[in-house]
């Protein structure tokens, strides 16, 4: 797990600075209720473990404890959002990024992504790939906004319906990051 993302510090109207904390099996609970209502083919709880005993770098995202209220959105234990990366050599691989429902189009979506791009500049890994569904239509449009670019195609690399067997590719999507020398 990579030190050092502790929280982001980004002034988006209307969206209090987030915390990234590592993720933990205490909170797998947590971040299936969110998977479960945000995708078609979630992740299932063996997957997330599988990721924490891997090694990936698993964070989930709160508000910071300094912006708590109780009880409400802005309550530290009400979980906003996750993500999954795991590390290569030369990329940083985008697994899982998923923001809660309730909380969409509120620029969560585009802060997390400017933290894992700092991330990978921080660790002097200079791509980050991730796969998308091409009828994520919003998803998509927020990759191609921050400059990711397509580079491939997975056929058939997403399941839609276990019983008819029916999938759909995925657009692998690739961004260079720049880093200091």
């Amino acid at each position: 797990m990579v030190d050092g993302i502790n929280s982001l510090q980004s002034s988006a109207e209307g969206v209090t600075e987030l915390s990234f904390l590592p993720m933990t099996v205490a909170d797998l609970d947590s971040v299936l209720a969110i998977e479960s209502v945000s995708h078609i083919h979630p992740w299932t709880k063996g997957n997330f473990s599988d990721s924490l005993a891997a090694g990936h770098w698993a964070y989930c995202v709160r508000p910071q404890l300094s912006d708590a209220i109780e009880g409400s959105y802005l309550d530290p234990e009400i979980l906003w959002a996750y993500c999954i990366l795991f590390p290569a050599v030369d990329e940083l691989h985008l697994l899982n990024i998923t923001v809660s429902p309730k909380l969409r189009r509120l620029g969560i979506g585009v802060k997390m992504m400017n933290v894992i791009e700092g991330v990978a500049a921080q660790q002097n890994i200079p791509r980050i790939i991730l796969e998308v569904r091409p009828s994520n239509e919003s998803a998509l449009k927020l990759y191609q906004r921050l400059g990711y670019e397509q580079i491939g195609v997975r056929k058939n690399y997403y399941l839609v319906d276990a019983a008819s067997g029916l999938r759909e590719d995925a657009l692998v999507l690739a961004k260079s990051i720049k880093l200091e020398v």
